[in-house]
């Protein structure tokens, strides 16, 4: 990895800006890729972009930009887009801090801002050197994401494609899953949770393996499949669906005739079930039956001392199979359902008892 310091000023860097739809953002002549692919959409508010004008005009210095030099001689924002935009933006008339508008400044301030010099690196090497170098210095600012810093590898046809149908405000995909994928298209968590789906947690290898296909036809299409089968399989949104590894479950259980109108009954039933702490466990359990989705409420200790007493510390099992030892000290037993949860048991004091920790391990093991 080469890397140099140079001083430019930011009159250089507005040279020639543009921000459009067909070329981007570029500026510096035309030579400087000021959004390249990898890079998230223009975030800063009107109090961050402010600021950034605010201390040129002061003359206090910006923090250092990082620019990758490309082989053809142009270069990209490595780091640093924010802070070039919010500079291109107010020399080119967008923005006004204060009322003024760049073109209502005197000449000298003006000349002012044109000339102040930023701190640049310029930083030559692979993708992967790049990322290398781009993970080390996203310290500051608004950061990269991890799904981001991916993006700043896997750049080419395929991911263009794929941010315009998952990383745009109000694409596709966001209004497809808004109640159901939570995150912001802008910070790349919509593309994320598709690839995390797809990839079954292998992201990078899956952007690798397509980098240089011409669309993400492929992982729209599951990813709408995916939302689709969500929306037919369970028929009442309700907003603890929001979130849910769906991807997983759409895997394992798409192709399972589903009541839809039994499951709907029954998720309503433990919707309005007390013990049932986790709500949007409710959708992993009526799939897969398992109780530790639920977070089901534990007796307190309150109905745990209660039991206890009431039991005089026996330990009804080993009574039951006439052990010698059938007394405990509260903190050897544990409290455990009479009649199990699963039967229509409540966490509740008549439903309480006190076994000791090898039978109550015994009981939950059968």
């Amino acid at each position: 990895m080469i890397i140099e310091l140079h001083n430019i000023k930011i009159g250089e860097i507005c040279n020639g800006y543009v921000d459009s739809a067909e070329e981007g953002v570029v500026g510096y002549g035309g030579k400087l890729n000021i959004r390249p692919k990898y890079q998230r959409e223009f975030v800063y508010d009107d109090k961050k972009r402010n600021a950034v004008i605010d201390t040129i005009v002061k003359g206090f210095p910006l923090n250092v930009m990082y620019w990758v030099k490309n082989e053809d001689g142009t270069f990209e924002v490595l780091d640093g887009q924010q802070r070039t935009v919010s500079f291109c933006q107010y020399v080119n008339g967008d923005f006004s801090v204060n009322d003024r508008y760049f073109h209502n400044l005197t000449r000298p301030e003006q000349e002012q801002i044109l000339d102040y010099e930023v701190l640049v690196y310029f930083c030559e090497g692979n993708d992967r050197e790049k990322l290398d170098w781009f993970t080390t210095i996203n310290i500051a600012g608004e950061q990269l994401t991890p799904q981001e810093l991916k993006n700043a590898t896997y750049t080419g046809e395929w991911l263009t494609n794929a941010k315009s149908i998952f990383s745009k405000s109000n694409c596709a995909a966001y209004l497809l899953a808004k109640n159901y994928v939570p995150g912001s298209p802008i910070r790349q968590d919509l593309l994320e949770t598709a690839l995390d789906w797809i990839s079954k947690g292998n992201i990078a290898q899956y952007m690798s393996d397509h980098q240089h296909y011409q669309n993400a036809n492929e992982l729209w299409t599951y990813f709408q499949n995916v939302i689709n089968w969500v929306k037919l399989t369970f028929t009442t949104y309700r907003r603890e669906m929001k979130g849910i590894n769906w991807g997983k479950l759409y895997d394992e259980y798409k192709d399972v005739p589903f009541d839809t109108n039994a499951l709907e009954q029954k998720i309503a039933c433990l919707m309005l079930d007390d013990d049932v702490t986790n709500k949007k466990g409710v959708y992993l359990y009526v799939l897969t039956g398992k109780e530790k989705y639920l977070s089901l409420r534990a007796f307190t200790e309150s109905q745990k001392r209660q039991a206890y007493e009431k039991q005089h510390g026996i330990c009804p099992m080993c009574a039951a199979e006439h052990r010698a030892k059938t007394h405990f000290e509260l903190a050897y037993m544990e409290a455990d359902h009479i009649t199990p949860w699963s039967e229509g048991g409540k966490t509740s004091l008549d439903n309480c008892q006190m076994l000791c920790k090898e039978h109550n391990r015994l009981k939950s093991n059968t």
